[in-house]
């Protein structure tokens, strides 16, 4: 399966390192808005061996159109920004490419895009992709549907110079029928990310909790939505209908 990331940050980069590593795929290209890396090869500035391809571009000399036309890919993965859909969907869209989208924050018109997108190719959004935090979302839900009096709280800790609430901790609170204003946050040091729901019961409390140890769990996310989605029609997918089937009896 051959992958074009967009983005490449801290995130972006271990997402890159998980990809390189695993044999079902080929990471074709990385596109950034920065020029510092300008055709670097991504294998060869992470350190990892391998003989993929994998060149760096910036958004600012090379357009989706051109980087399609002579690297074309069957999935594109954004960890960019909420307005990264723009450079790349519309492109994408048209030619059938898949999106992975673990952007974090979306406005509605963004959210409009990607529904619109949808008709069109196999799109795919989670505000975090790592697996075990979305089932937590999953285990979540069916405890609630099981208690639905219990009283619940949600705590999200993250590094420091994470900026407003954790786009995980609202989806929980929403799935869970919260008020998004008593979201607990914390932000201290370089926590990569931390979730966590209680369900308080008379006499007896449980503690569901997932953390991020490092930003590969992303990468190991995105190579397990990806897997997910090969045999995937067009439309718009979230975890949960990945995961559902897993859970059937």
């Amino acid at each position: 399966m051959k992958i074009g990331l967009i983005g490449f940050g801290k995130t972006g980069k271990s997402v890159a390192s998980v990809l390189l590593e695993n044999n079902k795929f080929c990471l074709e290209w990385v596109l950034r808005q920065s020029t510092a890396l300008e055709h670097r090869s991504v294998p060869e500035f992470l350190g990892v061996q391998s003989d993929e391809p994998g060149l760096i571009y910036s958004s600012s000399k090379t357009t989706m159109e051109e980087l399609l036309d002579k690297h074309p890919v069957d999935v594109i993965i954004d960890f960019s920004s909420s307005e990264g859909i723009y450079t790349y969907g519309e492109i994408a869209a048209q030619r059938k490419v898949k999106i992975i989208s673990a952007i974090s924050h979306y406005k509605d018109k963004e959210l409009q895009l990607l529904k619109k997108l949808a008709h069109k190719t196999t799109v795919f959004w989670s505000p975090n992709i790592t697996l075990g935090v979305n089932y937590l979302l999953f285990a979540a839900k069916f405890l609630k549907k099981i208690a639905p009096w219990v009283d619940i709280e949600v705590n999200e800790e993250h590094f420091k110079k994470k900026q407003g609430t954790s786009g995980t901790a609202v989806k929980i609170a929403e799935a869970l029928d919260l008020d998004k204003d008593n979201i607990n946050s914390v932000r201290a040091g370089g926590i990569v990310g931390k979730h966590e729901v209680i369900f308080g019961f008379p006499y007896q409390t449980v503690r569901l909790i997932h953390e991020s140890i490092s930003r590969e769990a992303f990468g190991n996310g995105v190579v397990f939505v990806a897997e997910n989605l090969e045999n995937k029609q067009k439309g718009l997918y979230n975890f949960e209908d990945i995961l559902s089937p897993y859970f059937a009896i």
